[in-house]
């Protein structure tokens, strides 16, 4: 016997294996599972870092097509295989005694589950429904979170050790916050002393937030209105810019718009291989304009959420741009997603969030 595991007959992964062991799927084995999988964040993250973070990761805890994160006194669950989608009462109940919560709320709203013949399904699984906002903490910066409607989750948090390392070098800078959504990486830079932060995003409604995220640090409140850098008596400025990222980067190109720190986080570009090709291009595009925009001894920090993206291949991405700008960039740091979204040895698709960090 090779192991157990969960039968999808609408899906074209038929089978998600469990266990490679002769277990019983049952209630104790759920528990034994998320006990471990929320063991294990105990380790590196406390409530003087974040009170925001994966409690489960999938295949990576052995619960394949279940995410479960925490915000501040809440629990957001996505259940995304008909494994998962099995065991969901059980899973909730074993959560609630695991981990103290005024709530579990539910945001299977995936395209993975028509795959799966399973409907999109929202709404509250124990206790209080959340709030339409949440505020949570990360590094001494305060976000407000939207886990009803916004992306993913509600935020993204496999970038969280990403915007502690970009703090490192924004304290006097002009930084853009490319495909910004609710301002995290730019609210980290002006937290760390930033001269000022731009933010573009197609979605006015994650702009939105990203003003109140800012106001909410007692930075830049929105437009021009201006707050003081960190430690300094400069004023730091916020501006937002809803558009087509694409379009605003070739217009700051044409405008002869520079920037200390550019900040490149677009959303996944490939779904399948059959995209990948074209994915490529989309992520060759917006590196050559990001890296036109930098001035010289800039910081480039580039990411790529497409699980089909190798980071050898973007590394080539990343480096034709480079090229065809006429630019020379040196790697500073390879990237990918935070400690609480690990990887299994034997899933290397859990391997999703890659990235680079570069000096012009």
């Amino acid at each position: 016997m090779m192991g157990i595991g969960a039968y999808s007959p609408e899906s074209q992964i038929r089978i998600r294996m469990w266990s490679f062991e002769e277990r019983e799927i049952n209630a104790s084995f759920i528990a034994e599972r998320l006990a471990a999988a929320i063991g294990a964040r105990a380790i590196f993250l406390g409530e003087d870092v974040t009170n925001a973070y994966r409690l489960v990761n999938a295949e990576a805890d052995g619960l394949p097509g279940l995410i479960v994160d925490r915000y501040a006194d809440w629990l957001v669950c996505q259940f995304t295989t008909t494994g998962a989608e099995r065991w969901k009462h059980e899973i909730v109940e074993i959560l609630r005694t695991l981990v103290p919560c005024q709530g579990i709320y539910e945001r299977s709203d995936l395209d993975v589950r028509e795959h799966e013949g399973l409907a999109y399904t929202t709404g509250v699984l124990s206790g209080l429904p959340p709030p339409n906002r949440i505020e949570i903490t990360e590094h001494g910066c305060r976000y407000w979170v939207d886990v009803r409607e916004g992306q993913k989750t509600g935020f993204y948090l496999d970038q969280r050790d990403n915007r502690a390392l970009i703090k490192r070098y924004a304290n006097g800078r002009d930084v853009l916050n490319a495909f910004s959504y609710t301002g995290g990486f730019g609210i980290a830079a002006l937290a760390a002393g930033a001269s000022s932060v731009t933010h573009v995003d197609l979605s006015e409604r994650a702009l939105t937030l990203a003003r109140e995220n800012t106001a909410l640090n007692t930075c830049a409140g929105s437009g021009t209105a201006e707050g003081k850098k960190q430690g300094s008596d400069v004023p730091s400025v916020s501006d937002f810019i809803h558009g087509n990222v694409f379009e605003v980067l070739r217009q700051f190109r044409d405008e002869g718009r520079s920037f200390d720190l550019v900040v490149l986080d677009p959303p996944k570009f490939a779904d399948s291989r059959g995209g990948l090709v074209k994915a490529a291009r989309g992520y060759k595009d917006i590196n050559l304009l990001g890296i036109k925009l930098l001035r010289p001894g800039g910081i480039l920090a580039t990411f790529s959420c497409s699980g089909l993206m190798t980071p050898d291949l973007f590394h080539k991405v990343v480096s034709d741009a480079a090229v065809d700008a006429k630019r020379d960039l040196h790697i500073i740091r390879r990237l990918q997603q935070s400690e609480d979204h690990p990887e299994g040895l034997c899933f290397t698709e859990g391997f999703y969030l890659k990235g680079l960090l570069c000096r012009l």
